[in-house]
C-alpha cells in the first residue's frame, strides 16, 4: 500500500462538497489518506462543524475521561431510529445508565460459559452448511452469526420460522440503510424530511414487529415459569438495582434490536474479513488449520467441547484481533460536545460533532508498526500491548464499552476454528474486496472465496 504523505501541524481541512460527494458512495472514502498520520481533521460550515480526533490523548478524553461531556450524537440516533428506537446503543444520560444496569449482568461471570453450548451448535451448523467452490463468504457468515444470536438469545435455531423471517428482513434492511445517512450526519431544519427510503422504513417496521412477537411470547413464558434460561430470559428478569423495575415489552424490543445488530451484523462483518485475510495468507492459514485440529477428537466422538477448549486457539484469537484492527465492524464512533471545548487550538462549540474513527486508529501510522499490513504475529510481542492500548478500539472503551465483547471474541474464535478444521479457504482471482460502510464495514461486491474440503 502506498504510504500517505506527511501532514502539516494543523488540523486537516476537508472540502465539503468533495466530502459530500464521497459520502454518498461510502463513508470510508470521505477521509483523505493522510489522516492515517494526521492528529485531527476538521469540517466547518454554517450548518456543520465536525472534528475527527486521531490521537490517543484526545480519544481517551472523549471516551474515557469525560464521557458525560461527549454523549452519543443525536444525529447518529436519528439515522438509526427506525430500527433501534431507544436502545442502549443510542441513548444517553440516566436512561442509558438504567439500561446498562439491567443488561450488563447477562454478560458477566459464568453467563458466557452458559452460552457456549449454543455457540457450538451454531458453529456445527455453519460447518454443515458451508458449500464448496467459489462462495460469497459475507452471506455465509451473516447466516452463522444470526444463528448464534437466536440460539443464545431466544434458544431457537435460525431455521425457526420467526428467526428466519427476522434474518431475511434484516438482510434487506442492511442493504438499504447506511450506518449514517445524510440527514443524520448534517443537522437540517425540521422542515426538511429525514432521508429514509421507503424500504428502510418498511424493513425496520417488519423486523420490530417480528421481534415484538418473540419478546411478548417470552414474557408470557416467564410468567408461566416455562422460559428457558437464556440471555433473553436473563435480561427480562433482571431488575434495576436502583428502581427495582424490569424492561417492559416495548423497551425489550429496542434492546433485542440492538443485540441483533451488534451481535449478528458486526460479528458477520469481522468473521468475513478474517476469513479473507486468512485466505490470502496460505502459510499462516496452514498454522491455523493445525491449531484447529484440537477439535478433531470431539468431532470424531460426536461430543461437544467445553468452554476451556478456546484456550487451545491462541493463533486463531490473534488472527481475529488483527482482522478487527484492520477492518473494525463499526468504523467510527460519533459523539457531540455538550459544552464549548478547545482541541489542538481549535474552538468547538456546543453540539460540535466529535468523531473517533476506529478505522483510522487501527491503521494509525503514529501508533502501529506496518499499520496496513496483516501481521497477526504482532499480538505475541510485548510492544503490541502499548499499541493496542492506544489504537485498538473495536469494542470502544470506557463506560460505553460493548458489554458483549467477550461473547463476540468467544463466538468468533470458535467458528473460525470449526471451519478451519475441515475447510481450506483461497482467494478468487479478480475479486479483491473493496471495503465500504453500510450498517457495518462490508465489501462493495461481497467477499468471494474458494472453499475446499481440507484433506
Amino acid at each position: 500500500m502506498t504510504r500517505p504523505p506527511m501532514p502539516d501541524h494543523r488540523p486537516e481541512r476537508i472540502r465539503f462538497w468533495q466530502h459530500l460527494a464521497m459520502f454518498r458512495r461510502d463513508i470510508l472514502s470521505t477521509q483523505p489518506a493522510r489522516l492515517y498520520r494526521a492528529k485531527m481533521a476538521e469540517v466547518k460550515l454554517p450548518f456543520l462543524h465536525s472534528v475527527m480526533v486521531n490521537t490517543p490523548n484526545l480519544v481517551r478524553l472523549v471516551l474515557q475521561e469525560r464521557p458525560r461531556d461527549f454523549p452519543k450524537s443525536e444525529r447518529v440516533r436519528e439515522g438509526l431510529r427506525p430500527l433501534l428506537g431507544n436502545s442502549v446503543f443510542v441513548t444517553n444520560g440516566p436512561l442509558w445508565e438504567r439500561q446498562r444496569r439491567m443488561i450488563d449482568p447477562a454478560f458477566e461471570g459464568g453467563r458466557l460459559r452458559d452460552t457456549f453450548p449454543a455457540m457450538w451448535d451454531a458453529a456445527q451448523g455453519a460447518a454443515a452448511r458451508l458449500p464448496q467452490g467459489p462462495t460469497e463468504i459475507e452471506a455465509v457468515m451473516s447466516h452463522a452469526a444470526a444463528d448464534v444470536i437466536f440460539r443464545t438469545l431466544f434458544s431457537v435455531p435460525i431455521e425457526d420460522d420467526t428467526a428466519r423471517q427476522v434474518y431475511q428482513t434484516f438482510r434487506a434492511h442492511q442493504r438499504s440503510a447506511p450506518i449514517l445517512n445524510l440527514a443524520a450526519f448534517v443537522r437540517l431544519p425540521k422542515v426538511f424530511p429525514r432521508v429514509f427510503s421507503r424500504k428502510t422504513r418498511d424493513t425496520a417496521a417488519q423486523i420490530r414487529a417480528l421481534i415484538t412477537q418473540m419478546t411478548a411470547a417470552r414474557m408470557g413464558a416467564i410468567r408461566d415459569g416455562t422460559a428457558p434460561d437464556d440471555l433473553a430470559t436473563k435480561i427480562m428478569t433482571t431488575r434495576d438495582p436502583v428502581t427495582g423495575d424490569r424492561f417492559d415489552t416495548d423497551e425489550m424490543v429496542d434492546q433485542v434490536a440492538i443485540f441483533f445488530l451488534a451481535g449478528h451484523e458486526t460479528s458477520a462483518s469481522a468473521l468475513a474479513w478474517a476469513l479473507y485475510l486468512i485466505a490470502t495468507h496460505p502459510d499462516w492459514q496452514a498454522q491455523l488449520a493445525d491449531e484447529a485440529q484440537a477439535l478433531r477428537p470431539y468431532l470424531e466422538a460426536g461430543t461437544a467441547p467445553d468452554f476451556g477448549v478456546l484456550r487451545r486457539f491462541p493463533l486463531i484469537r490473534d488472527t481475529f484481533r488483527e482482522a478487527l484492527r484492520l477492518y473494525p465492524p463499526v468504523p467510527m464512533l460519533v459523539r457531540e460536545a455538550a459544552q464549548r471545548e478547545a482541541f489542538r487550538g481549535r474552538k468547538l462549540g456546543r453540539g460540535t460533532q466529535v468523531v473517533v474513527s476506529l478505522w483510522h486508529m487501527g491503521r494509525n501510522e503514529n501508533i502501529w508498526p506496518d499499520p496496513h499490513e496483516f501481521r497477526p504475529e504482532r499480538w505475541q510481542q510485548d510492544d503490541t500491548k502499548a499499541c493496542a492500548r492506544d489504537g485498538f478500539l473495536p469494542f470502544s472503551v470506557g463506560a460505553r464499552v460493548c458489554p458483549g465483547a467477550g461473547f463476540a471474541m468467544a463466538e468468533a474464535v470458535l467458528i473460525l476454528a470449526r471451519l478451519l478444521c475441515d475447510y481450506e479457504f483461497r482467494p478468487v482471482a479478480g475479486r479483491v474486496p473493496v471495503p465500504m460502510a453500510q450498517m457495518t464495514v462490508r465489501a462493495r461486491d461481497g467477499i468471494w472465496l474458494d472453499l475446499r474440503a481440507r484433506r
